[in-house]
């Protein structure tokens, strides 16, 4: 008789195992699943490279662990052992403004992103190595690492794999570097180097440069799905320093703080309404809009509708 109770218990037992190896780290959110993607595309998830994801809003309000990715070197200069390692887990794409830089990509931490003459953007290519990446650290990301975007479209991001076989990140094609000297906000000592470095602007091109001209105000790409969620925050340009707030569903969804927001970052087309309950004043938007202002909605949305 017991040989009839062995194999459900030994199911029971590895049933039991899997879902304790299921549990993830209480410390940051869960990655989301990731599907292998064709070369230079992007999945059905989001993955990037065959292995990254792509998710929108900011490392803190994907609510990512302490002293890792951008956080691991928030002032600057060259990463190294353990804080280089915890560093490539995971990069913050933030179109924002930095010193007369406007619009320019920065990281997490704040710091100017910056692009190299002599890379090439058709193949991508980087060509800064050895001492070069001393004073401009490539920004690199570890395989099936994660890139948090705001403001930038997600099809301007992709990578390229290295001389040393990391994978750097790309905007546009161009890769992206730090300057070692720029230790905090707003710095922008690598701006003009040389006559070759220039920070770079949310669809890669050359901030600050009169041939790159003025973005103007981005409200995401026209052809856009619709979004099932967004992240609303209280200043412009995405910024870490205030408040977020996150809304998801279906249909009509009232924000929590309504009457706040000066920018959002959603992965798709999304409907915002002055009043509670999707009532008054409406627009439609199809993405990450840096500034809400420029759209006459600054501090004057109260609920979304998705779907």
């Amino acid at each position: 008789m017991m040989r009839n109770y062995l194999v459900p218990f030994a199911a029971l037992m590895t049933a039991g195992a899997v879902a304790l190896t299921a549990c993830g780290s209480p410390s940051e959110a869960p990655a989301p699943a990731r599907v292998p993607a064709p070369a230079g595309g992007e999945a059905a998830d989001g993955s990037v490279g065959g292995s990254l994801a792509l998710l929108s809003g900011t490392a803190k309000s994907n609510r990512s662990q302490a002293d890792t990715g951008d956080w691991a070197v928030p002032n600057g200069g060259v990463a190294a052992g353990a804080a280089r390692r915890s560093s490539q887990r995971w990069v913050q794409l933030t179109a924002s403004r930095a010193g007369d830089l406007d619009p320019v990509v920065v990281n997490g931490a704040g710091l100017t992103l910056y692009r190299f003459d002599n890379d090439s953007n058709n193949p991508p290519t980087s060509t800064c190595d050895g001492e070069c990446a001393q004073t401009w650290p490539p920004v690199t990301v570890a395989p099936r690492g994660k890139v948090f975007i705001a403001g930038v479209r997600k099809s301007a991001v992709g990578t390229v794999t290295r001389a040393d076989g990391t994978v750097q990140v790309t905007i546009g094609g161009w890769p992206v570097y730090r300057f070692a000297k720029d230790t905090k906000r707003g710095d922008t000592l690598g701006q003009g180097v040389g006559g070759t470095w220039f920070g770079v602007t949310p669809t890669g091109g050359k901030a600050g440069a009169p041939e790159g001209g003025q973005d103007t105000p981005d409200t995401g790409d026209a052809t856009a799905p619709p979004a099932t969620s967004a992240v609303f925050f209280d200043d412009a340009n995405f910024s870490d320093n205030g408040e977020s707030q996150g809304v998801a569903g279906s249909g009509c969804q009232n924000l929590p703080r309504p009457g706040v927001a000066s920018s959002v970052a959603a992965p798709g087309s999304l409907k915002i309404w002055a009043g509670p309950d999707c009532t008054g004043r409406t627009q439609v938007i199809n993405g990450d809009v840096a500034d809400l202002a420029a759209i006459d909605f600054d501090n004057a949305v109260a609920s979304v509708r998705f779907g």
